[in-house]
């Protein structure tokens, strides 16, 4: 069935799924407009892996501040274009990321940041304490390996469990919001500011 174009620019208002998409959408779910926010959903779930290859130039600068002004934070989330930074979902996101920073105090945004010299610092600090416990190597090895994604989840705010939902991470978030806008979004930098703490 052909579908107006005001219903098309209603779901692209809704969804901020592209044009072509949302009339595609309207036509498999007969101009129902909640069947083909559904339809775009599953489709953008399947492609939000696809995204990740599509430059992220636009975007916005977002602030929070938390505990009467005692503590602050900058960031900078990134998308594909204008139109969709300006969408309540992504501004939402940003929302929630910036609370996620002042509550969690993560020191990089992915564990692709952590350098490789923290890093081993880390293994060895672990390795030391369970070959004072008598550990045998093997075991070691293994237990390194857990602490180590413990540390990262405590340090990078992708591997952070959610503060409003500890059963998703925010690179669950994310994903979802990828999904959702059918855009790449991608966490570019944040700063944290507490107020009298010396600065790094």
């Amino acid at each position: 069935m052909s579908v107006s174009m005001d219903l098309v620019k209603e779901l692209r208002e809704k969804t901020g799924a592209g044009m072509l998409d949302c009339k595609n959408a309207l036509e498999k779910a007969n101009g129902d407009i909640n069947k083909a926010i559904e339809l775009l959903r599953e489709k953008g779930l399947a492609t939000a892996q696809k995204r990740s290859a599509k430059v992220a130039s636009q975007g916005a600068v977002g602030s929070y501040i938390h505990m009467n002004g005692k503590i602050g934070v900058l960031l900078e989330i990134n998308c594909e274009t204008d139109f969709v930074a300006k969408t309540e979902d992504f501004q939402k996101f940003m929302h929630e990321v910036a609370m996620q920073i002042a509550a969690s105090n993560p020191r990089y945004v992915s564990r692709e940041e952590v350098p490789e010299d923290v890093l081993a610092k880390e293994k060895e600090i672990y390795t030391k304490q369970l070959e004072e416990q008598k550990k045998p190597p093997q075991v070691i090895e293994k237990i390194v390996l857990g602490k180590i994604e413990k540390f990262y989840e405590d340090v990078c705010l992708l591997d952070q469990p959610y503060i409003r939902d500890d059963k998703k991470k925010i690179h669950d978030l994310l994903k979802e919001l990828i999904a959702k806008l059918g855009e790449n979004i991608v966490i570019r930098r944040f700063a944290r500011f507490q107020l009298g703490e010396a600065s790094k």
